[in-house]
């Protein structure tokens, strides 16, 4: 006989592990829900920087510091070396050009200028005393031609005599040879004394040249030993205001070592110091301007230096124009220096905003004002004021520009106010 079976129910730990899946599932779904959203934050309206993106005039500049300087400085450094006997003048006079500005005492020099001036006058007494004999030689020699014409012309007339009384045959031939051999002696003596005489007028003209020669060469030595000793009075070259002289009495000063220098006070220039990662892009002719007294001024580069100091290299730049009145030698001003023309683009204000986006997105306003939602931009180039934005924002657009070190990681700003 059949009996019925009797229905069991759901056991109670299979009914509690059906609620706890269950639970976790629902946690799980809320979870992603609520995650899978924008992140917002809460942030005080009145504690962050909210700015207008407008179209403007843009410029690329830097901020640069430079110190005055003379358009013009020579260097006064010691021609020769010695000891620092007087000062003429003291720091910061007003010089004329050829002023004396100190005297140094060199026993050396005054030695060797001694030593050369002996030198010369010994020269000149040997020129003179071969003077002397050359011109006594050639009286001696003019002496014996004048015999030698004398004798030549008695020969010739009794030459002549002798050959017409010869052709008369009233003298015999050996008497006429006898004269006509004298007078070929006495006209081939003629002959070699004149040659004499010119090789003696030649030579003395060569001891003369070279004399004269050696003894301007000695003359020379001792103008540049004169000019050596008269360097050791240090003179102003030109007209101006004498700086930096350091020098005191007794000191010793080698040949070659810097003492000071003359400004000219003609015109003014801008020494400026600029970071090396502008170089490739820094050339003569660029402008810059400064304030000064409340009034601006207009600078431009007349020269670069390119070499390289601790990161840094320099410029001169020169005052296009006016020249501020009242400045002075070592004054610091600060220079806005161009790096572009000034052109038309769309002005995003500089802020702490850009330390954590580096540029690539910012958090921008929505109409209501009440929120501020985060948005991709592309930024080009920049000066001290602003960012030129090339894509992602129009005029008009209003974004946070306040550092966002608190909420780099949210999507979404709630804008409230106290």
């Amino acid at each position: 006989m059949d009996r019925v079976i009797e229905k069991k129910g759901w056991p109670k730990k299979r009914i509690m592990g059906i609620i706890i899946a269950v639970a976790i599932i629902g946690l799980a779904a809320a979870a992603y829900f609520f995650t899978s959203g924008k992140n917002s934050l809460n942030v005080n309206a009145d504690r962050i920087t909210i700015s207008d993106i407008r179209k403007g005039a843009f410029q690329e500049f830097i901020p640069v510091n430079g110190v005055v300087l003379p358009q013009t400085t020579i260097y006064l450094d010691a021609v020769e070396g010695g000891r620092v006997e007087e000062k003429y003048v003291e720091d910061g006079a007003m010089m004329k050009k050829g002023q004396p500005i100190l005297r140094l005492s060199n026993t050396d020099l005054q030695l060797g200028l001694v030593t050369q001036q002996t030198n010369v006058y010994n020269l000149l007494t040997q020129m003179q005393i071969s003077k002397n004999a050359a011109q006594q030689n050639t009286v001696s020699k003019l002496n014996q031609q004048t015999d030698i014409d004398n004798q030549l012309k008695e020969a010739e007339r009794v030459y002549k005599l002798n050959k017409h009384l010869y052709e008369e045959k009233v003298i015999g031939k050996q008497e006429f040879q006898q004269s006509e051999n004298n007078y070929n002696y006495l006209l081939e003596k003629k002959k070699l004394s004149d040659k004499i005489m010119q090789q003696d007028a030649e030579s003395n003209e060569q001891q003369l040249k070279q004399a004269r020669q050696s003894y301007e060469g000695s003359q020379n030595a001792l103008n540049v030993m004169r000019q050596k000793v008269g360097d050791l009075i240090v003179r102003a070259p030109v007209d101006g205001q004498l700086t930096s002289l350091d020098v005191e009495l007794g000191q010793s000063k080698n040949k070659g070592e810097r003492l000071g220098q003359i400004d000219v006070m003609s015109g003014y220039k801008v020494r400026v110091e600029i970071d090396e990662h502008y170089l490739s892009r820094i050339f003569i002719g660029l402008s810059g301007e400064c304030d000064f007294a409340g009034k601006k001024y207009n600078l431009t580069i007349k020269k670069v230096f390119t070499q390289v100091t601790n990161g840094r290299f320099q410029v001169d730049m020169e005052f296009d124009g006016e020249t501020p009145q009242g400045i002075r030698r070592g004054q610091t001003m600060q220079i806005r220096l161009a790096l572009s023309e000034e052109t038309q683009a769309l002005l995003l204000p500089k802020g702490g905003f850009y330390q954590q986006t580096g540029g690539n997105w910012i958090f921008k306003v929505n109409g209501n004002g009440n929120k501020a939602y985060k948005v991709d931009i592309q930024l080009g180039r920049q000066n001290p004021e602003y960012y030129e934005v090339l894509q992602g924002l129009q005029p008009g657009d209003k974004v946070v520009t306040s550092s966002y070190e608190n909420y780099n990681d949210m999507q979404e700003l709630v804008l409230k106010k106290d």
